[in-house]
C-alpha cells in the first residue's frame, strides 16, 4: 500500500475494466459486425457464402418412391408410340425405360438399351442385372460380349447400329422389340452424331423408340425430324424444376471454397483476385 499527499492509502492494483454484460446477441450485432476490421467482415462473408453453399447437402430423407407426372405420361404413351423424353439429370428419365422393359420382359418380349460411353454401358448392364437377373441381362461392346442371347441386352450405340445393318443385308428383323437411346443429343456430336443418326433412320418402325436426354436443344424439331424419318408419332415428354439444385463455386490454391454467384445471382467480385493473380491485366468487363 502507497500512501498519497494527504495521507490517504491507496491500493497498487490497476482499477479493472467494466465487465461486458450484455447478452450474446447484442454483443454480436450487426453494428458489431459493421465495425470490425476489413479483412475479418471479408472472413466472415466468405464463411457465410460457403455455409450457404454447403447447405443442404447430405443424404436427404426417406421417403416412399412416387412417380412424377412426366415419367408416368412418358409410360402411358411409349405403349403405343415412339417419345423423346427431355429432362434434368436426377429427374428419373431411367426409371420408365425400367419399368417398360420390365412389362416387355413379362410379355416375353425383347429390348436394347444403347448408350454412347463404355463406361455407362458397364454401369448399366450391372444395375439391370440386379434388377432383373443376370440371367437377363447381356452386355455387347467393342470389348465385351456376354450373354448375347439374352432378351435385354445393354450397349453402344454403334453396335446397336451394326446389328441394324447386319439384319438390311441378311434380310433379316433385328432381334429386339424396343429401344432405348440414352443420351439422344449425342445426334449433334460432330463425329459421331451420324451412328445416332442412322440408329434412328434405320431402326424398323415396328420397334418403338425411347429416347432420353438431359441436355437436347430445340426438342419439338428433332421429334419432328423423326417423326418424318421413321413415319411415326413422336410425343415430346419434359420434366418439372431440376430435382436437384446446381451450385457454382472456385476452389482457390489455399483450398478456400468460394461461390461463383452471389445471392442475387451475380459474379462474386471477390473471385476476381484469383484471376488477376494469373492475370495482372484481367479487367472485369462491365
Amino acid at each position: 500500500m502507497r500512501r498519497n499527499r494527504g495521507g490517504a492509502r491507496r491500493s497498487n492494483k490497476r482499477p479493472q475494466k467494466a465487465r461486458n454484460d450484455r447478452p450474446d446477441r447484442e454483443r454480436d450485432s450487426p453494428k458489431r459486425f459493421a465495425a470490425a476490421p476489413r479483412e475479418q467482415r471479408q472472413t466472415l462473408r466468405q464463411l457465410e457464402s460457403v455455409e450457404t453453399l454447403l447447405s443442404g447437402i447430405g443424404v436427404p430423407e426417406q421417403r416412399p418412391f412416387s412417380p412424377d407426372p412426366f415419367q408416368l405420361e412418358a409410360l402411358a404413351a411409349i405403349e403405343h408410340e415412339d417419345v423423346l423424353v427431355t429432362a434434368p439429370t436426377g429427374s428419373g428419365k431411367t426409371w420408365i425405360a425400367r419399368e417398360e422393359i420390365r412389362r416387355l420382359l413379362g410379355q416375353g418380349k425383347r429390348a436394347w438399351y444403347t448408350t454412347p460411353l463404355k463406361a455407362l454401358t458397364n454401369s448399366k448392364y450391372a444395375e439391370f442385372g440386379l434388377e432383373f437377373g443376370p440371367e437377363n441381362v447381356g452386355i455387347l461392346t467393342g470389348d465385351r460380349k456376354e450373354n448375347a442371347d439374352a432378351p435385354l441386352i445393354v450397349g453402344t450405340t454403334e453396335i446397336y447400329r451394326n446389328q441394324v445393318f447386319d439384319a438390311m443385308r441378311s434380310g433379316e428383323q433385328v432381334g429386339t422389340d424396343f429401344v432405348i437411346i440414352d443420351e439422344a443429343h449425342y445426334l449433334a456430336d460432330e463425329d459421331r452424331g451420324h451412328v445416332w443418326e442412322e440408329t434412328i433412320i434405320l431402326t424398323p418402325p415396328r420397334i418403338r423408340l425411347l429416347l432420353l436426354s438431359a441436355t437436347v436443344g430445340k426438342a419439338e424439331e428433332f421429334a419432328k425430324w423423326i417423326s418424318e424419318v421413321r413415319g411415326s408419332h413422336v410425343r415430346v415428354v419434359r420434366a418439372g424444376p431440376r430435382p436437384v439444385e446446381l451450385r457454382a463455386a472456385y476452389l482457390s490454391r489455399e483450398l478456400q471454397l468460394y461461390p461463383l454467384f452471389d445471392e442475387e445471382g451475380k459474379f462474386n467480385r471477390e473471385v476476381e483476385q484469383f484471376t488477376k493473380e494469373r492475370n495482372p491485366g484481367f479487367r472485369r468487363r462491365r
